[in-house]
């Protein structure tokens, strides 16, 4: 499939498929006339970094946790410290947010739970 067609079925603009290539992320195959070439595992794997990068992981922490991934996947996990490190510290701060997302949902639940609104919550 070309770029287009993968950008509309991950939900993002071919714009963002072309950065996700420069930053390293996503690789297709090139045809002999230079076009780019894009699979179904192209699709399911721009909807993974897309929703990691919505999640606050910088693109250069996406693509280590990308490549920890793929290898994983062919049995070969490998981790160097500074990169452990490096997770840990970033998982610190997902967990933050996260926290902070749940206090927040929690709070705003509680308020239309309250009020004569409740019934929103069901349309949602």
């Amino acid at each position: 499939m070309k770029i287009g067609e993968l950008a509309a079925r991950a939900g993002v603009s071919p714009r963002l498929v072309r950065y996700y290539e420069q930053q390293e992320l996503l690789a297709p195959a090139r045809s002999a006339n230079g076009y780019r070439s894009y699979t179904e595992e192209h699709v399911e794997r721009v909807e993974r970094i897309a929703g990691l990068v919505q999640s606050g992981l910088p693109t250069r922490l996406v693509k280590v946790l990308l490549d920890m991934e793929d290898a994983a996947a062919a049995e070969h996990p490998t981790c160097p410290r500074t990169v452990a490190e490096l997770l840990a510290h970033e998982l610190s701060g997902l967990e933050d947010r996260i926290r902070c997302l749940t206090r927040s949902r929690d709070t705003i639940r509680e308020f239309l739970v309250r009020t004569e609104h409740q019934a929103v919550l069901s349309e949602g």
